[in-house]
């Protein structure tokens, strides 16, 4: 991963969280633990190499935890960890104010002007 410039917390969140997958699979992992084939079931545009990287990112950040179970073939689970738990308020939020914006966006309103 990059390196931080300032050391300030949100800009190492957003090194983390950044892109467009990791907040979805965050989404898609509030909900349970998951199969890697579920999250590509619910996410088709992305690559297997993308998807790896990004859950890999995500572990190493405590946010996922990664459960592989002996056996063939190799059978693994993602889910959230307790930190990874504590985002999905913060995800719902985000998803929250975009749909209540929703109107302002498709009536052209400027961020800036007032509604």
């Amino acid at each position: 991963m990059k390196d931080v410039v300032s050391r300030c917390p949100i800009e190492e969140a957003m090194r983390v969280l950044s892109g467009r997958w990791p907040t979805l699979l965050l989404y898609y992992l509030k909900d349970g633990t998951k199969r890697f084939s579920d999250l590509r079931r619910d996410n088709p545009t992305v690559s297997h190499r993308i998807l790896t990287l990004e859950l890999r990112k995500l572990e190493e950040a405590g946010i996922v935890q990664r459960t592989a179970f002996p056996g063939y073939p190799l059978r693994v689970e993602y889910d959230l960890t307790e930190t990874g738990r504590r985002l999905v308020p913060l995800i719902d939020a985000l998803g929250d104010w975009w749909e209540e914006s929703a109107a302002a966006r498709a009536a052209g309103v400027k961020a800036s002007e007032p509604a």
